[in-house]
């Protein structure tokens, strides 16, 4: 009995000891096997790798096909740049279309030895207003030669300025060209309804026609009830030529007034916040701009807004 059963023990063991082999066989072949499987694959990546590289290079023509970020900053700055350049570009284009001339260019240049004027000074006017402005060619900006004087030893150009009537060619009309033949000291602006409510766009209109026909310093508004000093006028101008963006006049700020039926309504009140402050501006009696705002305003006079006051309305 016991040798029957050491044989069976035997028999049990031998079978489990070739099992046992041939399942480390079998794992070893399926882990070679793997092993080739992943090598494989990474060789294959590596070969597409550098095939991507090379052919990057050929169609770049570049030797480094890897682009870093400094890099990659770099070419947007240099566009960035690029574009801000060429903005700037059609800008001075169209402000050397609309008249405007660097203060760096010689105003003697060439033949042309005509002298800079100091200012141009439009004097606002009204139909209905003769007796003003005969009071003020006596008292200040004179008539004729004398006019004609001031121009050459003073350097200003004076004119009185206005629109037309709102029934073109009418009576009003004709008494300012009238007037106009006799004097020659109008600008009259033919595209202008004379109003006193459209005062603001007037002014406007008056600095952009001062600016395409005369070249000047400054630019100077007074209306046609102000008695000027033209030796302290120029005295005044003069101390500030060197400052190329000069608004001067008695400056001050005032309220806003919401209500329709006062004297001094501005229709546009609420933009100007909860304070009902107007901003800091000139008076409206006299004051004057340097030639960079002048044009400034000429090439901007479509887009710039005006406001129930032209004082008000050049300030902003």
């Amino acid at each position: 009995m016991r040798s029957r059963a050491s044989n069976n023990r035997l028999s049990s063991s031998s079978g489990s000891a070739f099992g046992s082999r041939v399942l480390f066989l079998l794992l070893s072949m399926f882990a070679t096997m793997a092993s080739f499987y992943v090598a494989g694959r990474l060789w294959q990546d590596a070969e597409d790798r550098a095939y991507l590289s090379k052919e990057l290079d050929r169609r770049t023509g570049q030797g480094h096909p890897v682009i870093t970020v400094d890099d990659t900053l770099k070419v947007i700055a240099c566009r960035e740049q690029q574009k801000k350049l060429a903005a700037l570009q059609m800008e001075l284009g169209t402000a050397r279309q609309e008249g405007f001339v660097s203060k760096n260019i010689p105003e003697n240049s060439g033949t042309n030895t005509k002298k800079k004027l100091m200012a141009v000074i439009g004097v606002m006017t009204r139909f209905g207003h003769k007796n003003n402005r005969d009071a003020v060619r006596k008292a200040w900006m004179h008539t004729g030669a004398a006019l004609k004087m001031l121009e050459g030893e003073k350097g200003m150009i004076i004119r009185f300025v206005i629109g037309r009537s709102a029934k073109l060619g009418d009576s009003l009309d004709r008494d300012i060209d009238s007037e106009n033949r006799q004097a020659n000291d109008f600008i009259i602006l033919n595209d202008q309804v004379e109003a006193p409510e459209l005062l603001p766009k007037k002014t406007k209109l008056f600095v952009g026609h001062a600016v395409e026909h005369w070249d000047a310093e400054f630019y100077v508004k007074v209306n046609d009830d102000i008695y000027v000093n033209i030796d302290a006028l120029g005295a005044v101008l003069a101390s500030n030529l060197d400052k190329t963006r000069a608004y001067i006049g008695c400056m001050k700020s005032g309220e806003v007034f919401s209500e329709p039926n006062h004297k001094w309504y501005e229709p546009d009140w609420w933009k100007f916040g909860d304070g009902k402050s107007y901003l800091r501006h000139a008076s409206g009696e006299i004051y004057a701009i340097s030639q960079a705002l002048a044009q400034f305003i000429l090439i901007n006079r479509s887009m710039l807004r005006t406001y129930a006051h032209d004082d008000v309305s050049a300030g902003s």
